[in-house]
């Protein structure tokens, strides 16, 4: 299957049929020369000028990268393992994401869809340049576990199948710190998805794809819940995040309310609870987690994450930077019960008490955000 993915994105991108790098791209390329003009699909801004033009060689070496295991310091993780292509490019397969020989991550994975327009990368910040991220995870001692920036290009230089593929992309440097992650974000940048319902409804004008209660779901998103206050909407496009940092009372709660009860599945229909110190009596303790405030050292950003795009936002369960909510349900409950107000220490967020009816409708809208990159493989 990975092969014949691998076939797909040559022949699409060559064919100029707007299907890039296992079939996430949801705007338009096009060859040129041997390379790739990358069109944003409707709803999402131009593609930074950096990443307009990419030469085709540089995306498939990037996309290489991104799913090679040998990259990984026991040859076991590639990117790819927690950023999951059936996953909108994140992961729903834990809470947190699962790091080098089975360890928990503190933090879930992010959907990588259209970073190429982030400002800031990680749920805290922690990185502004897309072509230096993948060294964090590449040395991170939980996750990909090397050493040093060098042992990786060694480890690089030491496989038979990539000294002509450098060659030929960075002919003048060659396997570098500069080229393996330009390489990588060269194939990130590809990952564009957008045309959503929501894109081809209120950018396209088609008035009657949405239902009435996706529609008054929109109203609920931009009103009486305040939503769009932080996922804005532009007028033109719209990447649904402010790119700011802000306390929503779930870091706080985790780390100041830690003795919480937990519901366990043992199986289907069957269930246990404990609470989280009983947990921690045989199982691996969680780190605590402070959010921006590890970044600046600054106490405004105590347990404040970075405002995440809302897009495909039903397809990468579990949420919060932690995975701690389980369903988007749970995500307008938790807001509209007061909870966060309850636990946030910024003051800004407020109880909402939206009757049932609106909480399902802001649901049903949160669904048509969906991109058309789905099944295009």
């Amino acid at each position: 299957m990975k092969a014949l993915a691998r076939a797909v994105f040559v022949a699409a991108v060559f064919a100029g049929l707007g299907v890039a790098a296992g079939g996430a791209l949801s705007g338009s390329a096009s060859r040129q020369a041997g390379h790739t003009k990358l069109t944003s699909p409707l709803g999402l801004p131009p593609v930074p000028e950096k990443y307009a033009v990419l030469p085709v060689d540089k995306i498939e070496l990037g996309r290489k990268l991104f799913f090679d295991r040998r990259l990984s310091f026991n040859n076991t993780l590639s990117c790819a393992m927690c950023h999951i292509e059936e996953d909108a490019f994140a992961s729903t397969q834990s809470k947190r994401a699962i790091g080098m020989e089975g360890l928990t991550l503190r933090r879930n994975t992010p959907s990588v869809l259209n970073s190429v327009y982030q400002k800031t990368l990680f749920h805290d910040g922690h990185e502004s340049h897309l072509d230096l991220q993948v060294w964090l995870p590449l040395l991170a001692a939980d996750e990909m576990a090397n050493p040093s920036m060098g042992y990786v290009l060694d480890r690089i230089e030491g496989l038979d199948d990539y000294k002509a593929r450098f060659e030929r992309v960075y002919a003048a440097e060659g396997i570098s710190i500069h080229s393996v992650g330009d390489a990588i974000a060269a194939y990130e940048a590809t990952l564009l998805s957008g045309n959503s319902r929501f894109d081809r409804w209120h950018f396209g004008g088609e008035k009657q794809i949405l239902t009435k209660s996706e529609m008054a779901g929109f109203e609920i998103f931009t009103g009486k819940g305040g939503c769009s206050s932080c996922h804005l909407i532009g007028k033109d496009a719209a990447l649904f995040t402010d790119h700011l940092f802000h306390n929503t009372g779930i870091g706080y709660r985790a780390s100041m309310h830690s003795d919480r009860e937990y519901v366990i599945p043992l199986a289907p229909g069957v269930e246990t609870r404990m609470l989280r110190h009983e947990i921690d009596a045989f199982g691996e303790k969680l780190r605590n987690d402070v959010g921006r405030f590890e970044v600046t050292l600054n106490e405004d950003d105590r347990w404040a994450y970075k405002t995440p795009s809302l897009r495909n936002v039903s397809r990468t369960p579990p949420y919060m930077h932690d995975g701690s909510v389980a369903t988007l349900e749970d995500v307008v409950e938790y807001y509209s019960s007061g909870e966060a107000a309850k636990h946030a220490t910024n003051g800004k967020l407020k109880r909402l008490d939206l009757t049932p009816v609106e909480r399902a409708n802001l649901v049903a809208f949160l669904k048509t955000l969906d991109g058309d990159d789905r099944g295009r493989r």
